[in-house]
């Protein structure tokens, strides 16, 4: 019996750990702008209709529905900034190769996905929301060790417009260094279960990434949940603890969206028109 207590105890003090590192930061009033819109995943794209992901057409068209979006950002080899999912490219453009090691000059060589569009520069895309009061979520895509050079790279470029945007990334390194250098940023750390879904991760880093142990050096204001883990206890207890704003990705039909808004989450939409 006298075990009991001593497991109990134990028990206690790894929830009250687990509670400590899930910190998050809440009260930001841009964070409540941001819940106003829905977010197309990868701009407004139809590949039916010819409209790739991550292309200047695909976000035009969010713009002229009235859509935030989400969009992947790279650093290329000469530190201009790419959108575009992949490190990898042999997916959208039928070619290998790394994103990062091309330059500017020649993104115009890859075409998307058999169309005439070709990779855009972070800032073409920028200028499409410009002024227009919709809202960005930046997806920082380290590629290695570049992601100090990537972020610091990427809010400079940020600065430049009057855009209404937010960061995220799954590498918390990124979140770390606009905490740390750009604190007045609205930040979010994306995760998943990646105990199912690991890849190339480690068991321990999957562990500590699913559980989202990286926020006590993050403190993000928001967490970006893959849809189908929504019910982990990570981010649901991110919320009840300390109130971060949940986003949910990727939601594909109209019954996600719907579970999505009744959850208090922005939502990430991709394959319907809301």
């Amino acid at each position: 019996m006298k075990i009991l207590p001593i497991v109990v105890g134990i028990c206690l003090i790894l929830a009250l750990a687990w509670a400590i590192l899930l910190r998050a930061r809440r009260g930001s009033e841009s964070m409540r702008a941001m819940r106003q819109f829905r977010y197309a995943h990868r701009g407004l794209y139809d590949k039916a209709a010819g409209i790739p992901e991550n292309s200047l057409s695909a976000f035009s068209r969010a713009v002229a529905h009235g859509f935030g979006v989400e969009l992947d950002v790279h650093l290329l080899r000469d530190g201009t900034l790419a959108v575009f999912h992949d490190s990898d490219i042999r997916r959208m453009t039928g070619r290998a190769g790394y994103l990062e090691d091309l330059s500017a000059e020649e993104l115009g060589d890859y075409p998307l996905d058999g169309t005439g569009e070709t990779i855009p520069q972070f800032c073409d895309v920028l200028a499409l929301f410009e002024d227009t009061g919709l809202p960005i979520i930046v997806e920082l895509k380290s590629f290695r060790d570049n992601y100090a050079a990537l972020t610091e790279r990427t809010m400079r470029e940020l600065d430049k417009f009057r855009v209404v945007y937010c960061v995220e990334s799954f590498d918390p390194r990124c979140v770390a260094w606009v905490r740390k250098h750009r604190p007045e940023v609205i930040r979010g750390q994306l995760s998943q279960n990646f105990l199912k879904d690991r890849g190339k991760l480690s068991l321990p880093m999957a562990f500590a990434t699913t559980h989202l142990l990286s926020n006590i050096m993050v403190q993000p204001d928001f967490v970006a949940y893959r849809f189908k883990d929504r019910k982990k206890w990570a981010p649901r207890l991110c919320r009840r603890i300390y109130g971060a704003q949940r986003v949910y990705w990727t939601v594909r039909s109209k019954e996600e969206l719907s579970i999505a808004e009744s959850d208090g989450a922005i939502a990430i939409f991709e394959h319907f028109l809301p």
